[in-house]
């Protein structure tokens, strides 16, 4: 019988994902102050923190001893930024349109569309810098660097997260088939996700066998993610979602639900949980963080 407490890793990985954070951006009195304070409010108002929690969660699965604390700690902050300045720049009139994000205005409204803009602008670039900086002169951290840097652009990119908002904009109030829906959320939602499993894969320096495995567990649960954004979408209200709930339906925007229904999300949310959790069972107890983010991403109501 496991030990692990679930509840306790979270609390103490959730506090390392924000200590990090603290760490990595600039201070409000920096110059620019306006830009920085804007920074701050979108990165530090609240969210689940499931990208930064899945870099900690794949990192254990490799020997302690060969895990560079600080490169995992810089890895979750890339990532959360890079996943911020998306919600951010998706935020703004030209992409969704939307007032309220993690339960308070959006940047563009508690600032102005400009400065949302760069802080999204400035985000990114912060990610890559923290990344990319000089740790270590050992040289298997570099070639870690190196391979986190270039998964990090890969999934960001436009063969990833702003490839899939692109297919995204493109397809409002038209049909699309369940595999054009896939593929899009893959790249729009998934691919972050992956990239998160991937860069705690590297700093635990795991075997491809063990990487494969990774991301079977990874794309299941990228895609049950936003199944479960579909269904809260359409079956929570705003003050729960902490963003404006019915939004796809109002802005006639494709979705699992509105394509086949919501037993078929429902189910097939269920289907995908099964999925990720069997590909973790040759990592045995160590992979029980990423076992409990799955239930986490899958049964969450918010």
């Amino acid at each position: 019988m496991s030990s692990f407490s679930f509840e306790a890793w979270l609390a103490t990985q959730s506090q390392r994902a924000e200590s990090a954070l603290l760490q990595y951006l600039d201070p409000d009195t920096a110059v620019p102050q306006h830009l920085h304070t804007a920074m701050r409010y979108a990165v530090l108002g609240g969210g689940k923190r499931i990208r930064p929690l899945l870099v900690f969660a794949a990192s254990e699965l490799g020997s302690i001893d060969r895990v560079d604390a600080s490169l995992v700690n810089r890895a979750a902050c890339a990532i959360e930024m890079i996943h911020t300045y998306s919600l951010v720049h998706d935020d703004l009139p030209c992409m969704d349109d939307d007032d309220l994000r993690r339960g308070r205005p959006t940047v563009h409204k508690a600032f102005d569309e400009a400065t949302a803009l760069l802080v999204g602008d400035a985000l990114q670039t912060r990610a890559f810098e923290i990344l990319s900086d000089v740790i270590d002169a050992d040289s298997l951290i570099r070639l870690a660097q190196l391979e986190m840097i270039q998964s990090l652009a890969h999934a960001s990119g436009s063969k990833g997260m702003a490839g899939g908002q692109a297919i995204d904009l493109q397809n409002v109030g038209k049909k699309m088939d369940l595999p054009a829906l896939e593929e899009m959320h893959a790249m729009k939602t998934g691919a972050l996700l992956l990239c998160a499993v991937q860069l705690g894969g590297i700093a635990a320096q795991l075997p491809p066998a063990s990487m494969a495995s990774l991301n079977t567990y990874a794309r299941a649960l990228g895609l049950a993610f936003q199944v479960v954004d579909d269904i809260l979408d359409a079956t929570a209200d705003s003050a729960t979602l902490g963003k404006t709930a019915g939004k796809d339906a109002a802005q006639d925007k494709p979705t699992y639900v509105t394509l086949k229904g919501l037993d078929y999300a429902n189910e097939l949310a269920k289907e995908l949980k099964g999925r990720a959790l069997d590909s973790l069972n040759e990592f045995g107890p160590q992979a029980d963080a990423l076992r409990h983010l799955a239930h986490l991403v899958v049964d969450r109501k918010k």
